[in-house]
């Protein structure tokens, strides 16, 4: 059974900056897929980022985060990250981390709070 759990969320002000991770266990397999996602209140989840596991590092990003948000993975840490600058009250949500290991983003962890005031 694996385990996403995410960290590095907080409250900062408009145009801070915060790193967060996800570390899988007992670890993040070379060929998953990882995404981000988040949820603020009354709003339905959202894709934010999404890394591949074909060895190419290619990353995606919705375009209300492109340019801003930059996702990295380090597969010996079974760890991903993101990178979120020029933070905006509307990027307020709860992040998550979650893994594709076939079709679907199977699984996935319990969030971290991110609020910017």
């Amino acid at each position: 059974h694996v385990q996403l759990v995410e960290s590095g969320g907080g409250s900062v002000q408009t145009g801070g900056s915060l790193r967060l991770s996800c570390t899988a266990s007992p670890s993040m397999q070379y060929g998953w897929c990882m995404g981000w996602f988040r949820q603020a209140p009354g709003n339905m989840r959202e894709g934010i980022a999404r890394i591949e596991g074909d060895g190419s590092g290619t990353t995606t990003y919705a375009d209300s985060v492109s340019g801003r948000f930059t996702m990295s993975r380090d597969n010996a840490e079974s760890t991903i990250y993101l990178q979120i600058d020029s933070l905006k009250p509307d990027d307020t949500a709860m992040y998550y981390c979650a893994a594709r290991t076939d079709s679907d983003f199977r699984y996935w962890g319990r969030g971290t709070q991110v609020t910017v005031s």
